[in-house]
């Protein structure tokens, strides 16, 4: 019932090998080319990006250098406007001093003339009052 024919065979044999020879040569090779080209751009990039992180942290660091140098020049520049206020606030404050002391000399130069102008006045209307006086104990 079933025959063998070894021509069959060997023509199929042939024709196989055949189109694995052919297979090989136009499909199996560039796909492996591709997939081992693939896998060397996937591990190049992986050392790029390593390589990245390097240069992040870097420039973090730099960034937080830079952030450390501002807050400090902040800070020095602050102390030089509160010292720079503070002067000028005592310089007002000192001007200030000196004319309230020179307004109360004034005061009291004013406060001494009417003293004496009063002086002055009672001593004029003494020999009135000594008069008031006795004419006060005179009557009684």
């Amino acid at each position: 019932m079933l025959d063998i024919n070894p021509i069959l065979l060997i023509a199929t044999f042939i024709v196989f090998v055949t189109l694995i020879a052919v297979l090989n040569s136009w499909l199996y090779n560039p796909l492996f080319a591709y997939m081992n080209k693939r896998d060397d751009d996937i591990k190049k990039d992986l050392n790029k990006v390593g390589s990245n992180d390097d240069e992040i942290n870097e420039l973090n660091l730099k960034a937080q250098s830079i952030i450390n140098n501002a807050k400090l020049e902040a800070a020095a520049l602050r102390e030089k406007v509160i010292m720079d206020a503070k002067e000028l606030a005592d310089s007002k404050l000192e001007a200030k001093r000196a004319e309230l002391a020179s307004q109360y000399l004034e005061f009291e130069k004013s406060i001494s003339e009417s003293r004496e102008q009063l002086t002055g006045e009672l001593k004029s209307q003494v020999p009135l009052f000594k008069e008031a006086v006795k004419a006060k104990f005179s009557q009684i």
